[in-house]
């Protein structure tokens, strides 16, 4: 007897156990997302259900997922760089003040990831 056999009606293979046919199906392998990602699943996931739900049976929800978190990081970054150019936080004021680069650069970072979870995350 077969260990393996394939059902042409369903297109799957089945492996026998016993006297069992258990299909053979694995899932697709999921893609390692940030935090950005993860926050955007969870919106989803939370506030778009029907959404979220169409996504993830089409297998189309890593992909997407993936690709906003690598949005929302090239819009941090982008925004970070911007913002300091404008504010002159530069490295000349790292190297005379380093409290005051550290003070300017996280009250940036967290006015552009503010922009970002307003504009990209929870949209």
């Amino acid at each position: 007897m077969e260990q393996y056999i394939y059902n042409k009606g369903n297109s799957l293979w089945y492996e026998r156990c016993g006297d069992y046919d258990l299909p053979c199906l694995t899932l697709p392998e999921s893609k390692l997302v940030g935090i950005w990602g993860q926050r955007y699943c969870r919106f989803l996931k939370e506030h778009r259900s029907a959404t979220y739900t169409a996504m993830l049976l089409s297998g189309t929800l890593d992909d997407h997922v993936a690709e906003i978190d690598r949005q929302a990081e090239e819009m941090l970054d982008r925004l970070t760089k911007q913002m300091a150019a404008r504010e002159g936080v530069t490295e000349a004021l790292k190297a005379s003040d380093q409290m005051a680069w550290v003070g300017a650069m996280n009250n940036i970072r967290a006015r552009a990831e503010e922009v970002v979870r307003a504009e990209l995350i929870y949209v």
